[in-house]
């Protein structure tokens, strides 16, 4: 097994890494990615962080057989092998703005401001849920769940949210597999 780890921190980066698989033909048999902490800091524009995750969405469908736009509901046939990667979206952590360690980060990283971004990964129809090929992993609702008590600066958790999310990965892999047989 390998395993690369790739520094992404927008969306942008995501989708010329996708391009980058299309490019070179090889492609993850796993994909786990997330964006939206350093574009709320950063540049805090909800509608282009909207924009930016529908053209990563468009940029996926590379690396689908079958793409949920076109209608087709039964395999893709012929002498193309096909090959699915298992496509997962971890969604921002909840942030606790009086713990956050900069006077940019309380002013930027609002609970409007991140609300504002989390509808525009909903409306991106990124997520399964929506249409979309990514299968979510809540690490906001997990963070949530865990509160302060799990974070020393308002932005990471400590592992055990992780660990958690992890979990619900493994988990979507078994049952998928379980229906593949």
């Amino acid at each position: 097994m390998k395993l690369d780890f790739i520094w992404a921190p927008y969306t942008t980066n995501l989708t010329n890494l996708v391009m980058d698989f299309e490019q070179t033909h090889v492609y993850p048999d796993l994909l786990v990615m997330g964006s939206g902490l350093w574009h709320i800091l950063h540049i805090t524009n909800a509608l282009d962080y909207g924009d930016s995750l529908r053209l990563l969405r468009s940029s996926l469908r590379s690396l689908l057989p079958i793409s949920s736009d076109s209608g087709t509901d039964g395999p893709v046939t012929g002498s193309v092998s096909v090959r699915s990667p298992h496509l997962f979206w971890l969604a921002m952590p909840t942030l606790v703005n009086s713990m956050l360690n900069t006077p940019e980060k309380k002013e930027k990283m609002t609970i409007l401001m991140c609300g504002e971004y989390e509808r525009g990964l909903h409306d991106s129809n990124m997520l399964r849920q929506f249409g979309g090929p990514l299968q979510l992993v809540d690490i906001g609702s997990l963070s949530w769940s865990c509160g302060s008590r799990c974070t020393e600066d308002g932005m990471h958790y400590d592992g055990v949210v992780y660990e958690a999310g992890v979990h619900i990965m493994l988990n979507a892999l078994l049952i998928e597999s379980h229906q593949k047989l």
